[in-house]
């Protein structure tokens, strides 16, 4: 198991408070790293509505230069984002969590290619969707069951899926098709 995925797989039922966190998250992050930051956006599974997820509220900011990740992580210490080296190219990963369980991923990005990251394709994908939404959602909760305390092979499980919906997003934009795990 990853440094970075040390916590239980729990998938719950969709919140209308999700986008909320996310949006008081955000304001916060945007006190601290105004300088720095371009765009914050919500992603992952919460931002998706009646969506299961996991309740850990997805952020990706885009910065232009991207600086060296100890600059970010100075500034976040004092919300209580900690970083986690995890091994991805071009991006930082910061995870925030409260009394033990954690509630935000925060990636630091540039901000060349942002909207075209897998990411957001499959988020607005999943938007425009909602069959796929119900779909995700059976799944993920099978796959909580099946790998509740095996983070990454649950995000690995899921990956079939992900990959079909970046391929129907891709070929709707005329975007090239791409692997998901290579353009990380």
């Amino acid at each position: 198991m990853s440094a970075q995925n040390h916590y239980l797989v729990s998938v719950v039922p969709y919140s209308s408070e999700w986008p909320l966190d996310f949006e008081k998250e955000k304001e916060l992050l945007l006190e601290i790293l105004a300088q720095h930051v371009v765009i914050i956006e919500h992603t992952g599974s919460t931002s998706i509505p009646n969506l299961e997820a996991k309740p850990i509220i997805d952020i990706f900011a885009a910065v232009h230069p991207l600086l060296n990740e100890h600059v970010y992580e100075n500034l976040l210490i004092h919300l209580g984002y900690r970083y986690v080296e995890t091994g991805m190219t071009g991006r930082y990963f910061f995870a925030k969590e409260h009394e033990g369980a954690r509630t935000h991923h925060l990636h630091i990005l540039p901000l060349e290619g942002f909207y075209e990251r897998k990411e957001f394709l499959f988020r607005d994908y999943l938007r425009a969707h909602p069959d796929l939404v119900k779909e995700y959602g059976e799944l993920k909760r099978m796959l909580a069951e099946q790998y509740d305390s095996d983070p990454d092979g649950y995000t690995q499980a899921k990956t079939a899926f992900i990959q079909r919906v970046d391929d129907l997003a891709r070929t709707e934009r005329g975007l090239p098709l791409q692997n998901v795990w290579e353009c990380r």
